[in-house]
């Protein structure tokens, strides 16, 4: 009886871990799915992306510099121009 018992438990734990991986298969179908959704619906927003965004940033820093720069110039030329 012992050897029958074994048995039924060894059939029950193999039946166990076939459940398991198809649960984590479903779980990573489930996953797949929902980022799809999520970024079909984020494109559709017209959400600019973090990378977009911080080029777009740094441009803007570098012609804010440049246009203080070219006011100070201005203001140089302004100034010679009074003097004479």
């Amino acid at each position: 009886m012992a050897t029958g018992t074994n048995r039924i438990l060894d059939d029950f734990a193999r039946l166990m871990t076939d459940a398991a991986g198809a649960a984590q298969g479903v779980r990573k179908e489930v996953e797949t799915a929902f980022h799809a959704q999520a970024e079909r619906f984020l494109n559709s927003m017209d959400i600019v992306k973090r990378e977009e965004f911080e080029a777009v940033r740094e441009m803007a820093a570098r012609a804010r510099d440049e246009n203080e720069a070219l006011k100070a110039r201005i203001e140089a030329l302004e100034a010679k121009l009074s003097a004479q």
